[in-house]
């Protein structure tokens, strides 16, 4: 069986990727390049998906970008 996961991806000062999968708690990983993180993460979702059940049925809606005044 397949399944779809959603996947954020940030790029720290350093210009390293940072990747995450908000679908399963904690799995994270990171890359110098997009390529090098999403193999990463690949690797990190699978090791999740074996160490716990995976997710019930979540709905992935989006990503929302929020603008707030920092003193």
């Amino acid at each position: 069986m397949r399944r779809h996961f959603p996947v954020i991806i940030e790029q720290d000062s350093d210009g390293v990727y940072i990747v995450h999968c908000p679908s399963l708690k904690g799995c994270r990983s990171y890359g110098h390049t997009i390529e090098e993180a999403m193999d990463n993460i690949l690797e990190a979702i699978e090791a999740s998906l074996e160490e716990m059940p995976p997710p019930g049925d979540v709905t992935f809606i989006g990503v929302r970008d929020l603008e707030v005044n920092v003193a």
